[in-house]
């Protein structure tokens, strides 16, 4: 769904370590209309950023002590996984849609 220029945007991201960035990055170029006026743009970004500081935060905050993950890490993980898997899902099939609508 995402060109190949915008792949390289992502990549060139991901190396100067703002892999968060790169994710809104794409999700603009997904959802985001380019004539969206910049406070939409702004309050997107700033949602999806607010997010992933939820997500980072949440990871950090419920793992439990050690360096080696436990099995209740790895359960607390496989949640985190699931939940965004089934989002994801739904995501795809919004977009694939909204693209059909537009073709």
């Amino acid at each position: 769904m995402i060109n190949e220029p915008h792949n390289n945007i992502a990549k060139n991201l991901i190396h100067e370590g703002r892999l968060i960035e790169a994710g809104f990055e794409q999700l603009r170029k997904l959802v985001i209309p380019e004539t969206a006026p910049q406070a939409q743009i702004d309050d997107m970004r700033m949602a999806f950023m607010a997010g992933a500081q939820h997500l980072y935060a949440s990871i950090m905050n419920i793992l439990d002590p050690g360096l080696e993950p436990t099995d209740a890490d790895m359960r607390r993980m496989h949640m985190i996984d699931s939940e965004l898997a089934e989002y994801a899902k739904k995501l795809k099939a919004e977009l694939t849609t909204n693209m059909n609508k537009k073709s």
